[in-house]
């Protein structure tokens, strides 16, 4: 089903609306949620937390990119789940994604000031002028917490390339922030 009917039905308050994002957007809100969680049920629940979010949220919004919409929300209760369930243990593989960018990524001790919305903005200028392969491999790693091997797989290239690619596009994106006055 097309998007807008879905955000349609979410207007109507017709309960079809979930059923309909989660057959469309179910497995990609799953993966994220695993990505983060590393575990089946926790992932399971983030989903059904997504589209009960999903259900609050829509009306009053009315998301331009329901997909968009849809991950972020996953993304972000996941994240939430994360820090709850995990205050002594952190899963290893979104902790070192997380790592790669501390070397890039302002302090707020140093810089708080500098709100992470403007971050981001930044972020989004520069990935924009960035290849297609290259942007994609960064928001895989960053964004959705895949590890270096699911990369790898998903665009054919080898672990080496992707690390690669990775290392590169953070350096590019360390002089870049410098270069826009974003004290690192």
């Amino acid at each position: 089903m097309d998007d807008q009917k879905i955000i349609e039905l979410y207007f109507e308050r017709n309960e079809q609306a979930i059923k309909e994002t989660e057959n469309k957007y179910g497995k990609l809100c799953q993966r994220i949620a695993y990505n983060i969680l590393n575990d089946h049920e926790d992932a399971e629940e983030c989903v059904n937390d997504t589209l009960s979010g999903i259900w609050n949220a829509i009306p009053p919004a009315r998301p331009v990119n329901l997909m968009a919409f849809v991950s972020k929300l996953a993304r972000n209760l996941s994240l939430k789940r994360l820090e709850f369930l995990s205050r002594e243990k952190r899963c290893a593989d979104m902790t070192v994604s997380l790592d790669e960018l501390t070397d890039i990524l302002p302090d707020e001790k140093y810089v708080p000031d500098m709100r992470d919305e403007d971050v981001g903005k930044l972020i989004s200028i520069f990935l924009h002028k960035q290849k297609k392969d290259v942007r994609k491999v960064f928001i895989r790693r960053y964004y959705f917490f895949d590890s270096i091997k699911e990369i790898s797989e998903q665009f054919s290239f080898t672990e080496s390339k992707v690390k690669n690619m990775l290392f590169n596009t953070r350096k590019k994106l360390k002089e870049y922030l410098i270069k826009e006055g974003v004290e690192i």
